[in-house]
């Protein structure tokens, strides 16, 4: 009974403290067919996953609250929602990451769509886990930065990165989330991951650019706490039996 009690920041800050680290798969609905899911969710559940996002930064085919009521019903993994805009909440996961978008200027993603998720979140009982969201530069144009018509960081500037991460800690946010993109050419820099980890207390999620395991061990060694696998893994499910 304990166990559920505790929410899911807890659980993400009592593994940082621990030195366990923890895996997130991301799924995104647009990328989704409901038929096959039996046999990803099959191949979810054998693999060292501790959590499931769910998002993407468009999401337009209505399987949103489906995709939920069968991840619940068919893994004991914690589902939370990785949001790309309001529209995207659900009160079947457990818990939604409230994202600010730090490392752009656009207001809508700092915090218009926050004040129109708002009033939703307040009739939910979804934990909500106010996450800072860095968007570093990948070598290619990625569809959060598209979308969201905002810049990545300098992934040389480093200073700028661990500046941006500082101020979201002071802020008050409990997460940090370093962002390459989905599809990235290339990984959060091994360099920025580490002086961050070495500069501030929240944990650190990483994400984007990942592909393979030595990959997320690489990130894992230099401070991540949670890493995301979105692309890789929906390429080849596969993935974690290489």
């Amino acid at each position: 009974m304990e166990q559920k009690l505790r929410t899911i920041h807890q659980q993400i800050l009592e593994a940082k403290n621990k030195g366990q680290k923890l895996l997130a798969i991301l799924l995104d609905p647009d990328k989704i067919v409901l038929e096959k899911l039996d046999g990803l969710l099959d191949k979810i559940n054998q693999s060292p996953a501790t959590h499931i996002f769910v998002g993407g930064s468009i999401v337009e085919n209505n399987i949103l609250e489906d995709l939920i009521g069968q991840l619940k019903q068919k893994t004991s993994l914690p589902v939370v929602i990785f949001p790309g805009d309001p529209s995207q909440i659900s009160p079947q996961a457990d818990a939604i990451l409230f994202l600010s978008l730090l490392s752009g200027r656009n207001p809508d993603y700092l915090i218009e769509y926050q004040v129109q998720a708002a009033p939703i979140l307040k009739k939910t009982d979804l934990e909500v886990i106010s996450t800072g969201y860095i968007l570093i530069e990948s070598g290619n144009e990625t569809a959060v930065a598209r979308v969201s018509k905002t810049k990545p960081l300098n992934r040389e500037n480093v200073d700028l990165v661990l500046a941006t991460a500082q101020a979201g800690e002071m802020l008050g946010n409990k997460l940090m989330y370093l962002e390459a993109g989905s599809g990235a050419k290339n990984a959060v820099p091994l360099k920025m991951i580490q002086l961050i980890a070495q500069n501030i207390e929240i944990p650190i999620i990483v994400g984007g650019g990942i592909v393979d395991l030595h990959g997320i061990q690489n990130a894992y060694n230099a401070g991540a706490d949670l890493v995301v696998i979105g692309t890789a893994f929906e390429n080849d499910s596969h993935f974690f039996e290489s």
